[in-house]
């Protein structure tokens, strides 16, 4: 019996401490409140709206397995999913147009901290602080694996809880350039293998010689307006980018490298690098390496790639171990695609962030807690993972005699893909390994894994409040002249270069600089570096 009592108070103490945590978060309102008795009441029925990234399916293979998570989640939640997208084109504003619009439909966001502006939108209120009663209680599996790894302090701003890491999943997500070795073997590149960034332009120019039809890289500039600048530099110079200050839609400042990272740079503004990247590009469009109207273009150059059409692609590491190489072995036998990572010649590849894939719940949630109840599934749940990363079984995916990933025969990723992108919580825990990855996948991590760093950034927050009406109008700088440098489109990109930094200096680069050094700085020393 005293026992029994003891169980009551605690119980009760929680239920307590939840309404308090609750009412810290702006007095959402309650959908799965704490009753005495310490189990969470999910009587009434609540749809969770998650906002993730990508195009939005249109095979009906999405919905099929939304209307079996669904039933799973009912049953054990007493919830539904749905899936909001922002799509490719012009993806940068409009992901964080939606997270700033009050929309209280929105509940579990796709974030990160190098690309999808988490600390950014965190410090202008479009996320809910998350309290560690919160996460115990609604997320509890959650909560325990991330904290068995010490990663909450990933996820602070101001000492508080803002998103969850993606912490417990393998991948490289290094960018660079996607290629057939056929054809760089045939342009007389020794084994295909493109190991300097200039060689790009000779795998180019055989093509556009050798194959009618096929353009060399079918890029399209409204998905992708900095090209390969940032390739050229990551390639050319030591340089480190600075994750989650960037500026527009550009990564612009950088540490000055691996062993100096706390040295605020730009090599848009400080290097003369930015020179020979510019001009290489206008060289590249007059010889016509990509579409003439690029800057307008926005259509699928990974496709174009498959269907050879395209000569090229561009992404990261993980995408062409697990698309690009087995979709163009199947595609286009014998096309033994390669990739040229940014930073080939010099070795200057960091390890992901962390935090390069979260997830957060959007300050205007009407029910936070079922939520989090839905994403602790998601992540922990063998039977929910299976079905939002891979479908339902025997129709979108089977299972091989020794547990690995297969598909249906005939099945067609172009085609029949579910696109879910649920890519805020994937757990290696309860990944199944893919038979159609590449079969050199485990050799390309464990080469990385011999001279990547470590992201010297995790854990840097940047308070930009008092900068961001010059890092606004830096923004405007660069969007008018970064896709026009990118694609060779300036008759004389030296001085564009120069009118670009004079602008860039009159919108407040210099202030900014010294903003970020103070941050970088005040990060530094509470490293103890």
């Amino acid at each position: 019996m005293r026992k029994h009592a003891v169980k009551k108070i605690t119980a009760a103490l929680l239920a307590g401490v939840m309404v308090m945590s609750l009412a810290g978060c702006g007095g959402k309102q309650k959908s799965a409140a704490v009753g005495a008795d310490g189990k969470v009441d999910t009587s009434k029925h609540e749809v969770i709206n998650m906002l993730v990234l990508g195009d939005k399916p249109s095979n009906g293979r999405c919905e099929a397995m939304l209307e079996k998570l669904n039933a799973v989640l009912k049953e054990k939640v007493n919830a539904e999913l749905k899936l909001t997208y922002v799509e490719w084109a012009d993806w940068q504003t409009q992901y964080n147009v939606q997270l700033l619009s009050g929309d209280k439909s929105l509940d579990i966001i796709t974030t990160a901290t190098d690309w999808l502006y988490a600390w950014e939108n965190t410090q202008k209120g479009a996320f809910m602080p998350l309290s560690e009663d919160l996460l115990k209680v609604y997320a509890p599996k959650t909560y325990e694996q991330v904290s068995s790894m010490d990663d909450w302090k990933y996820c602070k701003y101001q000492d508080q809880i803002y998103f969850i890491p993606e912490d417990h999943y393998t991948q490289y997500t290094n960018h660079g350039l996607f290629y057939r070795g056929d054809w760089a073997k045939e342009s007389g590149i020794e084994n295909g293998d493109i190991k300097e960034f200039e060689q790009i332009g000779t795998y180019f120019q055989w093509i556009k010689d050798h194959k009618e039809g096929v353009i060399p890289w079918d890029i399209g500039g409204k998905i992708n307006p900095g090209g390969l600048l940032g390739g050229y530099l990551n390639s050319k110079t030591d340089n480190i980018v600075i994750p989650s200050v960037n500026v527009g839609n550009y990564e612009f400042w950088m540490g000055v490298s691996k062993d100096d990272p706390f040295t605020v740079t730009s090599p848009y503004m400080e290097s003369d690098t930015i020179y020979d990247a510019a001009e290489l590009m206008k060289k590249w469009n007059d010889a016509g390496f990509w579409r003439e109207d690029v800057l307008n273009y926005d259509g699928d150059c990974r496709e174009a790639m498959f269907a050879g059409t395209s000569g090229a692609d561009e992404h990261h590491s993980q995408t062409y171990y697990s698309k690009i190489r087995p979709s163009m072995d199947r595609k286009q036998p014998g096309s033994d695609a390669k990739m040229y990572w940014w930073g080939t010649e010099n070795n200057n590849v960091s390890k992901p962030l962390k935090t390069h894939g979260a997830a957060a719940i959007s300050a205007n949630s009407q029910h936070p807690e079922r939520a989090l109840m839905v994403y602790d599934l998601l992540r922990n749940d063998e039977t929910c993972y299976r079905l939002i990363n891979y479908g339902i079984e025997g129709v979108d995916y089977t299972i091989t005699s020794d547990g690995k990933l297969d598909h249906p025969e005939g099945w067609d990723k172009s085609k029949d893909s579910l696109d879910s992108n649920y890519w805020c919580g994937r757990n290696d825990d309860l990944e199944l390994q893919d038979v159609q990855w590449w079969d050199g996948t485990k050799g390309m991590i464990d080469m990385y894994n011999t001279f990547a760093y470590d992201n010297p950034y995790t854990g840097l927050v940047v308070d930009k409040n008092s900068v961001e009406a010059e890092m606004s109008a830096m923004a405007n700088v660069l969007s008018e002249y970064i896709p026009q440098l990118a694609y060779g489109k300036y008759p004389d990109p030296r001085k564009a270069v120069d009118e670009m930094r004079e602008k860039l200096k009159e919108a407040g680069y210099d202030k900014v600089k010294e903003s970020i050094q103070q941050n970088m700085d005040t990060y530094k020393a509470a490293l103890g570096k």
